[in-house]
């Protein structure tokens, strides 16, 4: 490990003042509503990049913005992208009726007050099998939205639901790219990974279904006042099995895409605008929501291009360096390599590149801490995914908000975190699996 550099974290800290410290003095402070809105995200990171760019003068910027590329060129941040990009052309060749269809059937089936619930589990199952958070995010949470709508019931807590279980799969599915990230750090056998990690997400997931059940518990039955198009379902129906069947989320995204541009087009499902056709309409749809993804895709750039920089500078080793000097003993090495792996995420806002960073330092500690394999990569999967769980600008969180303002929902990252009940049980799993006695495991 190269010798630390505690100022190259000052980018992060710019950022935080100018995002969270601005809309928490716009909301709160100035009682400005939707202050949180006032603050453009992109806007936050290219002052972070700025002052990150300004720091070792011993670089060229032809150097730095080399370093930037190398960091956005991570195939983790390209597949995120085309995932971001799809996801809006779904959405824009099913509309809105498609999404209000999946509402409308399902709380023609259950009760109101299970609704929410049944959103959770659905989210579990697909993430699980797809080994995505953001594509099931992407696929729920326009369901969640209209179920909100048609239950009068919290559209935060609807689609805070749906990110919770979206992170369920990241942290059990054997297919996610955190639990490949771990495994492979790690020198760890998935299906041992997956041992360790059922009981510690389990509980945490089983717990969060009775916190549901009581905050929906008053919920009234709904008085459905619009039928539903079992036919405007295929496409949602279409995605739903092919994520619970465990397909490639571009698979899945590029079936429903092509099931619901046949089905528009085919049953009338899109009106056009004066001037218009059909055809047009739907292209223009298309298109509109596409762009609406693009500042979701420049968060990603932008934080991947400045990760990249602070990591060069010598940040993140003067952090993983004051960890390791301050955390004694195995339960305080736990401890430690947890706390490590949720800084580089709040640094990187991205579960994914969070553990493969923390991997090297992580494996050194296993060592020193007399830390197993399976354990050290449980610790680095839990403790991201609850970091990625607490900040607004994770991509888990601003897909699902550029998803809901898609559907006529506007709602901030700051009406979904309070409701995020899964990441906030998983710390208390994750703490109790650390601090408890228990077998010791190979």
């Amino acid at each position: 490990m190269k010798k630390g550099n505690p100022a190259a974290l000052l980018p992060i800290g710019v950022f935080l003042v100018l995002y969270l410290g601005l809309g928490l003095l716009f909301e709160y402070g100035m009682k400005i509503h939707m202050g949180f809105y006032c603050v453009p995200i992109v806007a936050a990171f290219l002052v972070a990049i700025l002052v990150a760019c300004l720091q070792n003068r011993s670089r060229t910027l032809d150097e730095k913005l080399g370093t930037m590329a190398g960091g956005i060129g991570d195939p983790n941040i390209i597949t995120m992208l085309l995932i971001f990009l799809l996801a809006g052309a779904f959405v824009g060749v099913v509309g809105r009726s498609s999404a209000q269809s999946v509402a409308y059937f399902m709380l023609s089936l259950i009760p109101a007050r299970f609704a929410v619930m049944v959103l959770f589990v659905v989210a579990c199952f697909i993430s699980t099998a797809m080994g995505t958070s953001v594509g099931t995010i992407t696929l729920l949470t326009p369901i969640a939205v209209e179920v909100a709508a048609v239950a009068v019931c919290d559209p935060g807590l609807c689609i805070a639901t749906v990110v919770g279980g979206a992170m369920f799969g990241d942290n059990l599915s054997v297919i996610s790219d955190t639990t490949i990230a771990a495994c492979n750090g790690q020198g760890c056998a998935m299906k041992d990974k997956f041992r360790g990690n059922f009981f510690i997400a389990l509980p945490a997931a089983l717990l969060t279904l009775v916190l549901l059940f009581f905050r929906t518990a008053q919920m009234q039955p709904v008085a459905l006042t619009h039928s539903y198009d079992l036919l405007m379902m295929l496409p949602y129906v279409l995605v739903l099995i092919g994520g619970i069947a465990g397909l490639n989320v571009f698979v899945v995204l590029l079936v429903g895409i092509l099931s619901g541009t046949v089905i528009s087009l085919l049953s009338g499902g899109i009106v056009p605008e004066a001037g218009q056709t059909v055809l047009s309409q739907l292209l223009s749809n298309v298109g509109n929501n596409m762009a609406g993804m693009f500042e979701t895709c420049m968060v990603a750039v932008l934080v991947a291009a400045l990760c990249a920089l602070i990591r060069e500078n010598g940040g993140f080793d003067a952090l993983l360096g004051f960890i390791k000097r301050v955390f004694r003993g195995k339960r305080g090495g736990q401890l430690g390599m947890g706390l490590m792996v949720a800084a580089m995420d709040v640094a990187t806002a991205n579960n994914t590149v969070a553990i493969v960073m923390a991997n090297p330092i992580a494996k050194e500690m296993s060592r020193d801490y007399g830390i197993t394999p399976r354990r050290a990569a449980c610790l680095l999967d839990t403790f991201s995914c609850i970091a990625q769980g607490a900040i607004p600008y994770g991509a888990q969180i601003l897909v699902a908000v550029t998803a809901a303002g898609e559907m006529g929902c506007a709602i901030s990252a700051f009406d979904i975190l309070p409701c995020l009940y899964y990441p906030m049980l998983l710390l208390v799993t994750s703490l109790a699996a650390i601090l408890l006695p228990g077998k010791k495991t190979k």
